[in-house]
C-alpha cells in the first residue's frame, strides 16, 4: 500500500474516500475487449453502438447483425451520403445490393435518383427474413444515402437448388393362380 499524499487536515471521510479510490484503481478493466465489437459482451454492445453513433438499434436483430453494424459504424459515418456507405450498410445487415444511378440508366432517369435491388438471404440460424427486418434495412439506407437522392426499391431473391436422385420400393406379394375345372356337384 502506498503512502498517502493527503494533507494532515483531511477529515476522516476524505481519508476513507482516498483509500476506497486506491482500491478501485486496482480493478482490471478489459478496455480492448469492451471497445471491440467482435469481443464485446452482448450486454454492452448497445452502449458501444451508441458511442459509435449507430443511427438505429433493434434488440431483436440477430447477434451477428448487431456486431456487424457496430463494426461498420465508423466507416459508414465517415462515408455517409455516398453509394459506398449504402453498400456498407446493407452488407452489415447480411445482404447485397445492386445500385444503378440515374446517369447509368438507358435512357437516363431523373437526376439524383437511383434504383436499388436489395437481396437479403436467410437470417440467423437459417430463419427466413421478415418484412420488418427488410423495412429496417431500407430505413438505414434512407438515413445513409445522399440527402438529395431518391431511390426506387426492388427486393431481389437469391435461390439455389439441387437435383437429387430418389427412389422407392413397394413390397408386394404375388401368387400364381391356377385355374381348373371345378367339380360339378350333383
Amino acid at each position: 500500500m502506498s503512502r498517502s499524499l493527503a494533507p494532515q487536515n483531511w477529515t476522516p471521510l476524505e481519508r476513507a474516500w482516498e483509500i476506497m479510490s486506491r482500491r478501485i484503481d486496482e480493478i482490471a478493466v478489459p478496455l480492448r475487449d469492451l471497445k471491440n465489437p467482435w469481443t464485446c459482451p452482448i450486454g454492452n454492445l448497445p452502449w458501444l453502438a451508441h458511442e459509435l453513433s449507430v443511427d438505429a438499434w433493434n434488440p431483436d436483430w440477430p447477434e451477428d447483425v448487431k456486431r456487424a453494424v457496430v463494426a461498420q459504424a465508423i466507416e459508414i459515418q465517415r462515408m455517409k451520403g455516398t453509394a459506398a456507405s449504402v453498400r456498407k450498410v446493407v452488407t452489415a445487415f447480411g445482404g447485397s445490393i445492386a445500385i444503378r444511378e440515374w446517369w447509368q440508366q438507358d435512357p437516363p432517369a431523373a437526376p439524383h435518383t437511383f434504383d436499388l435491388v436489395l437481396t437479403i438471404n436467410n437470417g440467423a440460424d437459417g430463419a427466413p427474413v421478415t418484412a420488418r427486418f427488410v423495412d429496417e434495412v431500407i430505413d438505414e439506407v434512407a438515413r445513409t444515402k445522399p440527402a438529395r437522392s431518391h431511390f426506387t426499391f426492388v427486393q431481389g431473391l437469391q435461390a439455389s437448388a439441387g437435383i437429387a436422385l430418389g427412389g422407392g420400393a413397394r413390397v408386394a406379394v404375388y401368387r400364381r393362380l391356377s385355374l381348373g375345372e371345378a367339380p360339378i356337384a350333383a
